[in-house]
């Protein structure tokens, strides 16, 4: 039976053929790191191994599977595919199953030859040490742990441990020789945050930190209390419910200034208050575009308010929409061309805000327990009026991969 996989690049065969037991990979994204280690995984199992691959959710393990079923399409009559499993086997007796690191119980009490865990700056740690290292120890196992950085966390601390060993390995997303990658590359390096790229393209390990910069270095704003002459603002708007523990915020930008120069926020405040409270901040400021949240509640909101001839758009709120115009709040933090008011509670969202995957997709909250109203009522206003300056989502487009990557 002849397995058409393929084939490494030169950088990808020295990583699969290097000795050491336990190899750490840190690339950036597009870099072919998840193509080397499928490879690797069928070329094992083909040849009697057992072998584990794991992914950080069931989700993101969707394109691992796909990726067996089509290297292995070919000699499928030949083989035991189990789809509810996710499963294949060899006739030799070699083995590959996909697995989640979210529901590593199903884990427990295997013993293989080879664990590839993918993304692996993205799962807990106790994972690795309590439940995947004790797999490999009856069979002498080997392990391939292969990510993009997330900080400094236990995935860099492997790191650090492999590379004082000689079994770590790094490159950037360019060493994928692809032109379009080649493209992604470089436009990377003007649309997102220097940390963004530093980490995501370039495979650096930046310090966790807060996932906006420079907070306090660009509070320097001045409070505005109505509009300055043939300057233009923005008013961006997060509600709450009348009765709840959330917070309402208007945000005025001075597109003119590049500033946030008023924040009014309230809770507990009913809704024909809240719809007067705005209406007279909009003509304070000679009633400039407003952008307020349209989902749930604030559809009757938006719509009440453009019946009385206010300015307003709604802004639906979705992944995709969410990291638009956050991604243009931190880049402007990160490059200090936004100028903040030393609001408190502004101030204490914007250094708690976090930043997650979640099946290799962003997510951006405040931590449990806290807000991120003021956040999002800056990042509306800021997104408004910076919308010419359309960024492309190259961070998270999907790439076609030929047979020669």
């Amino acid at each position: 039976m002849i397995l058409q996989l393929p084939r490494l690049r030169n950088d990808q065969a020295a990583i699969v053929n290097h000795p050491a037991k336990v190899k750490i990979v840190c690339e950036g994204r597009r870099a072919g790191k998840t193509f080397m280690a499928g490879s690797t995984a069928l070329a094992c199992a083909a040849h009697g191994a057992q072998v584990a691959w794991i992914a950080p959710t069931y989700k993101s393990s969707r394109p691992l599977w796909r990726f067996c079923e089509q290297m292995t399409a070919p000699v499928v009559g030949r083989l035991r595919v189990n789809r509810t499993e996710r499963e294949v086997e060899f006739p030799g007796g070699g083995r590959i199953g996909i697995y989640t690191a979210d529901n590593d119980v199903s884990i427990r009490g295997n013993a293989f030859d080879l664990v590839i865990v993918d993304e692996a700056a993205q799962i807990r740690e106790e994972t690795w040490t309590d439940v995947l290292m004790p797999t490999l120890a009856d069979r002498d196992g080997r392990a391939l742990l292969i990510s993009t950085p997330k900080g400094r966390n236990w995935f860099w601390r492997e790191f650090v441990k492999a590379q004082s060993e000689g079994r770590a390995f790094q490159s950037p997303s360019s060493v994928n020789p692809l032109p379009s990658i080649q493209r992604a590359f470089q436009m990377a390096r003007t649309v997102v945050s220097e940390r963004t790229y530093r980490q995501e393209w370039l495979a650096e390990f930046v310090d966790d930190g807060s996932f906006f910069q420079n907070v306090r270095a660009c509070a320097t704003a001045t409070l505005q209390e109505r509009a300055i002459a043939r300057h233009r603002y923005t008013i961006g708007v997060d509600w709450a419910r009348a009765a709840g523990g959330d917070w309402t915020v208007f945000c005025v930008v001075d597109e003119t200034a590049q500033s946030a120069v008023c924040l009014e926020r309230f809770n507990g405040m009913a809704f024909d208050l809240q719809l007067r409270r705005l209406t007279d901040l909009c003509n304070r400021f000679g009633r400039p575009p407003v952008v307020a949240e349209y989902n749930s509640l604030g559809g009757p909101l938006v719509e009440s308010l453009q019946a009385s001839g206010l300015p307003v758009t709604g802004f639906t709120t979705t992944g995709a929409s969410k990291h638009d115009i956050i991604s243009l709040l931190e880049l402007a933090l990160d490059r200090q061309e936004i100028r903040l008011l030393p609001q408190p509670d502004l101030l204490l969202e914007l250094e708690a805000y976090e930043k997650h995957e979640r099946a290799g997709l962003p997510s951006y909250s405040a931590p449990t327990g806290m807000h991120d109203d003021c956040v999002m009522a800056l990042a509306l206003a800021w997104g408004y009026a910076h919308a010419e300056r359309e960024y492309s989502r190259v961070i998270y487009a999907p790439v076609k991969i030929g047979p020669d990557w």
